[in-house]
C-alpha cells in the first residue's frame, strides 16, 4: 500500500512539473528580426509591454509615444553582432526574438500574436485618460455621410482615399478608404503618417516627421480580392508648414504595390468639426 501511495506521490508530482514546464513554453514566442541602421521597425504586442531587457547597447529599442504596445526598435550601430530582445507584457506572455543586422532588407513591421482580429488596435498610454472618448469621435467620425473629393491615388488596381476629415478638440480624424480592384488580396506590411518637403533639394537633406496614430477603427492588415474597407484612424492635432505636406504611406507585405498620399494645408481648411456625442 505504501508503495502504491509512493508512485501516486511520483505521478502527480511528475504531471505537475510537465504542466508548469508546458505552460512556461506556451508563454514564450521565438521571431528572428533584421534590423537596419536607418530604419525603425516597429513590434506591436496584443497586451501592454511591462518590462523589456535588451542584450546589447548596440540596438535602440523605446516605446512608441503615447502607446503601450508598440516597441520600436533600430541598429545603433553598423553591422552589430547578433543578439536579443526579451519583453514581457502585461498578461504574463513571454516574447524572445533574436535581433540581427540586415541595412538592405529590414524588418519593418511584425505583429507579435494577436489573437483575433477584433484584438487588432492600439493601445492608449494611461496617462491619457480619454481613450473612450477618441473611440466614440472615430466610430462617429465612421459614420458621418459628409464626405471630401481629390483625395485619393491608385496603383496596380489598388485605391487609397481621404473621403473625410474632421476633428474634435485635439485629435483629428481621418477617414481613409482603401479598395482592392484585382485578383490578388493586398496584405499590408506597413502603414505611415508623417510630414515631410513638398520638394527635396539635392543640397539640403529632407526632414520627416512621423505621426503615430492614436487609435484606428476595425482591421485593415489585409483588403481581399474585389473588396473595400473604410478605416477611420486618430491622430493628434497638427497643421502642415509651409512648403510641407502630410503624407500616407501604405507598403505591401512581399510585394510591389506601394501607395503614398499627399495632403496640403489647402485640404484641412474644410475639414469638420464633430459636436459633442
Amino acid at each position: 500500500m505504501k508503495k502504491i501511495k509512493l508512485l501516486i506521490i511520483y505521478v502527480w508530482i511528475f504531471l505537475i512539473s510537465v504542466s508548469g514546464y508546458t505552460q512556461y513554453n506556451s508563454k514564450s514566442e521565438y521571431n528572428n528580426i533584421q534590423l537596419s541602421y536607418s530604419k525603425t521597425t516597429s513590434i506591436l504586442f496584443p497586451y501592454a509591454v511591462k518590462s523589456l531587457d535588451i542584450g546589447s547597447r548596440d540596438v535602440l529599442v523605446q516605446k512608441a509615444k503615447g502607446v503601450e504596445n508598440i516597441l520600436l526598435l533600430k541598429a545603433g550601430k553598423q553591422n552589430f553582432l547578433q543578439t536579443n530582445l526579451t519583453v514581457v507584457t502585461s498578461d504574463g506572455k513571454l516574447y524572445s526574438f533574436i535581433l540581427n543586422f540586415d541595412d538592405l532588407c529590414p524588418t519593418l513591421n511584425i505583429d507579435a500574436g494577436l489573437r483575433n482580429t477584433d484584438d487588432k488596435q492600439l493601445l492608449f498610454s494611461m496617462e491619457n485618460e480619454n481613450q473612450k472618448e477618441i473611440k466614440d469621435y472615430a466610430m462617429l467620425a465612421l459614420s458621418k455621410k459628409n464626405k471630401v473629393s481629390g483625395l485619393s491615388s491608385t496603383r496596380s488596381e489598388i485605391e487609397i482615399k481621404v473621403d473625410g476629415i474632421f476633428i474634435h478638440q485635439d485629435i483629428m480624424y481621418f477617414r481613409v478608404f482603401l479598395g482592392n480592384d484585382s485578383k490578388i488580396n493586398y496584405d499590408v506590411d506597413q502603414l505611415r503618417f508623417f510630414i515631410r518637403d513638398q520638394r527635396k533639394s539635392k543640397r539640403t537633406a529632407s526632414q520627416e516627421i512621423e505621426i503615430m496614430p492614436l487609435f484606428n477603427t476595425g482591421d485593415f492588415g489585409r483588403i481581399s480580392d474585389n473588396s473595400e474597407i473604410t478605416v477611420v484612424f486618430a491622430l493628434p492635432k497638427f497643421t502642415i508648414p509651409e512648403k510641407k505636406k502630410f503624407t500616407m504611406q501604405f507598403f505591401e507585405k512581399n510585394g510591389g504595390r506601394h501607395l503614398e498620399l499627399d495632403i496640403k494645408n489647402r485640404n484641412l481648411i474644410n475639414l469638420e468639426i464633430l459636436g459633442n456625442l
